[in-house]
């Protein structure tokens, strides 16, 4: 995958044509996984850029808060320096507006074509409790399951608590446990006591089913979307410590 810099769009040269070529072949790279329905890491990464580019545009030096892990302190400086200067110059000012609004447009667009794959694959993913469930959900499995095939796969989850800048964050963490049959005869509940049994990891462990009517790629779409989807369905359940 072709990457982008934080800074790409002030790099070499400032032209338009220069930004622009760059810019339309990252996009073609990233609408190519789209096609292939692999939405992450690249939906995240085109939003990054999308909201990278406002914050430049809105003169708020990057929101350095808002995005410690991708721009480095080096970087941040050197675009504080970069920007002031170019408040100097007219000329370079109306170049690099060309290029944010054309960039702003493009990266907007191709947000939109893959929240559209999103939602539509979304749409054909069900998540439900397997028997009854715990008062405690923090932690326990999920079975991964593309509906016609008998392979279900086990993935153990955690829900994480983090601060930053004082707000509290909830996060999900998902790996893989191990993978099993089910023939037309077995039962969801026979695979949440298989499961159970084999690894006695949690006691009494929420179990959630998540069922694919598409064959989407695991890591990049249905890993995403159904960690997504079990967030959504434990805080629904007002029961998250």
């Amino acid at each position: 995958m072709i990457n982008l810099n934080p800074t790409w769009f002030i790099e070499g040269y400032v032209d338009f044509e220069l930004q622009k070529y760059r810019l339309l072949a990252y996009l073609q790279e990233i609408n190519k996984y789209f096609h292939q329905q692999k939405l992450y890491p690249q939906l995240s990464d085109v939003i990054f850029h999308y909201n990278n580019l406002l914050a430049f545009r809105n003169n708020k030096k990057f929101l350095q808060e808002q995005f410690p892990k991708k721009i480095s302190q080096i970087d941040l400086q050197r675009l504080e320096i970069i920007y002031e200067e170019m408040l100097q110059d007219d000329e370079l000012m109306q170049e690099l507006e060309l290029i944010t609004s054309f960039a702003l447009q493009e990266l907007k667009q191709t947000i939109d074509s893959g929240v559209e794959i999103y939602e539509f694959i979304e749409q054909q993913i069900d998540i439900e409790p397997i028997g009854l469930l715990p008062l405690y959900k923090n932690e326990g499995y999920v079975l991964l399951h593309y509906q016609g095939i008998t392979e279900v796969k086990a993935y153990v989850y955690h829900i994480t608590l983090f601060e930053h800048q004082a707000a509290r964050y909830k996060g999900i963490r998902m790996e893989y446990v191990n993978t099993l049959s089910k023939p037309h005869f077995t039962t969801y509940e026979s695979l949440k006591k298989e499961i159970i049994h084999t690894h006695r990891m949690l006691p009494n462990p929420a179990v959630y089913l998540v069922k694919s009517k598409l064959r989407v790629p695991l890591q990049e779409t249905l890993l995403p979307i159904a960690k997504r989807m079990l967030m959504r369905t434990l805080s629904e359940s007002d029961n998250i410590a």
